[in-house]
């Protein structure tokens, strides 16, 4: 019988050992890119699946790509019964600003640094090797247990369709994408495109927006002319689902616009909504659809994308609302806050899941999670997205722990490898609980 202790002995034995795997997949470059024969998401995204495969072939266990699209590395034989430890190993793109090579493992006073080592390189890895040191160890699961490299996560989980299409669901599982404790509801998602119009004498004042600008993360620096005025607005970056923990640089530069007087007329009136709705409004208080519920607490917006366009201004805006809250009340309420004449598009939209948190699967995992670490194992609710939208039968379980927020789709993206090694100790009991028997 495998008991705790042996679990830890093993994770500080080989701990050298899994790092040198993880700088293996860490190294490469699975940024999506074109699309290619046998890469549906571009080259960098498919040489991690085939890295991972080879990886886990090691490790001695029966692995498979479906569709180009997913890897997978399955510890027993029924491919159609099995919890499943669902990952990805595509990354966002590494920008600016890194104190090192972001494509090279690296640790500074024990803490680790890399594009993906939190998100997700490093907690899916940790599940594979776990599996790795359970099997050598001598436990024999009594369930098949597969763990799932995804490849399109960060560009919409297109991959997940191409894998469901071949292979079976998981029964139960989870994705180590997200937070601790067990997560049992995700909110729902919806971007927004707003086209104001605006007359040419106002639309002439302004030149294009240059800057980093994207849906996954809150603009840090944006350039701009405003009647002939160079602007350059700073701010800090973070990902759209924290946006309190950054400063905007869209906003930066509507105050700016307004207090040196730069812009005139409607243009001066775009900014001037512009800053009252967004400016330090996280959470929907500037628009009128502040809502908010006790199980996943308020509502986040965050304008990500201001561009000039042929008639006027396009602005595009994230916004994850309450569990029990629907995208028709968030439009709703948009729909009397803009300026008039304005067009609304959805052009993303993710509803949200919830899950019975007092499912006895989810208790064995808020359960270990208690053991390992002391804490509270309560199941809660994120702003995330994960893979549980797109995958059925899976919550999101790890990798971040309480307080730790706004890492991931930044310059020197980090996780402390304690806290690494902690969720593969997590992981390893979790998965030993969820097949030490038949059901």
């Amino acid at each position: 019988m495998i008991t705790e202790k042996d679990i830890t002995t093993a994770i500080n034995e080989h701990r050298q050992e899994f790092l040198e795997d993880l700088a293996k997949i860490i190294e490469v470059q699975s940024v999506r890119g074109n699309a290619e024969p046998q890469a549906p998401f571009g080259n960098g995204p498919r040489q991690a699946l085939d890295v991972v495969v080879d990886i886990a072939k090691g490790y001695g266990f029966k692995t498979g790509i479906v569709n180009d699209a997913v890897a997978y590395a399955q510890w027993g034989e029924d491919d159609q019964h099995y919890i499943g430890v669902v990952g990805h190993l595509d990354v966002v793109a590494a920008g600016d600003g890194w104190t090192d090579d972001p494509f090279e493992l690296s640790d500074r006073r024990g803490v680790l640094y890399a594009r993906g080592v939190l998100d997700n390189k490093g907690p899916i890895m940790s599940v594979l090797f776990g599996l790795k040191l359970l099997k050598d160890l001598g436990f024999k699961p009594q369930k098949t247990i597969r763990v799932v490299f995804g490849s399109d996560e960060e560009s919409g989980s297109a991959d997940i369709p191409l894998y469901l299409e071949k292979e079976a669901a998981p029964e139960f599982g989870f994705t180590p994408d997200g937070k601790f404790p067990a997560v049992y509801g995700e909110r729902g998602i919806v971007n927004y495109e707003i086209d104001t119009p605006l007359l040419p004498m106002d639309l002439d004042q302004i030149t294009p927006i240059e800057g980093d600008q994207a849906k996954d993360h809150v603009p840090d620096r944006v350039v701009v002319k405003i009647n002939g005025q160079y602007l350059e607005a700073k701010g800090k970056r973070s990902p759209t689902n924290a946006p309190e923990l950054g400063v905007n640089a869209l906003t930066v530069m509507a105050r700016k616009a307004l207090e040196q007087n730069l812009a005139k007329d409607g243009l001066k009136a775009y900014f001037k909504w512009f800053f009252e709705s967004f400016n330090e409004k996280h959470f929907g208080q500037g628009l009128g659809i502040d809502f908010e519920d006790e199980d996943s607490g308020k509502l986040i917006v965050t304008p990500y994308l201001l561009q000039k366009s042929e008639g006027g201004l396009k602005l595009e805006i994230a916004i994850r609302y309450p569990v029990s809250f629907t995208e028709a009340d968030v439009t709703e309420g948009l729909k009397k806050a803009v300026i008039p004449g304005s067009q609304i598009k959805v052009i993303r939209r993710i509803p949200g899941t919830m899950h019975d948190k007092r499912d006895p699967r989810i208790k064995i995992l808020s359960d270990v999670y208690e053991r390992v670490t002391g804490l509270d194992g309560t199941p809660v609710t994120t702003t995330g997205a994960t893979y549980a939208r797109s995958v059925p039968n899976i919550i999101a379980f790890g990798p971040s722990f309480p307080g730790q927020k706004g890492i991931a789709h930044k310059q020197d993206e980090w996780m402390d490898e304690e806290d690494l090694m902690m969720n593969m100790e997590i992981y390893m009991n979790a998965l030993v609980k969820l097949t030490d028997k038949e059901g």
